[in-house]
């Protein structure tokens, strides 16, 4: 984890998500990540939210199906809506996912 005095936490763990699918697409595309290099210094690397999640799913407090409904939807940028009839089974596992991410999120300082 990065620290330090100007470091601004996510306000939610879907934010931080989403801030870390944005960092692993742009990885994947070729892209170099440094620490704090953004508009926003975050108090984490995109590795460390992802060690989160992985520890929830070794916990068995997430299975597959959770981390596949973040990877869809953290992809694409956006959370699944739970007014639209194919997306609302997707809602409920994202909100469900999020919840039990954000206690890990927030002892680490990564979501305030």
């Amino acid at each position: 984890m990065v620290a330090g005095p100007r470091t601004q936490p996510f306000e939610t763990a879907e934010q931080a998500w989403l801030w870390t699918m944005a960092a692993l697409i742009a990885r994947r595309e070729g892209a170099r990540y440094t620490a704090n290099k953004g508009t926003v210094a975050r108090p984490c690397d995109p590795d460390d939210v992802v060690k989160c999640l992985d520890g929830l799913f070794r916990q068995r407090r997430i299975d597959l199906l959770h981390a596949r409904i973040l990877r869809i939807w953290g992809e694409r940028q956006i959370a699944p809506s739970p007014v639209i009839a194919v997306e609302a089974n997707d809602h409920r596992l994202w909100c469900e996912a999020l919840s039990r991410l954000e206690w890990p999120l927030r002892v680490k300082g990564i979501v305030a």
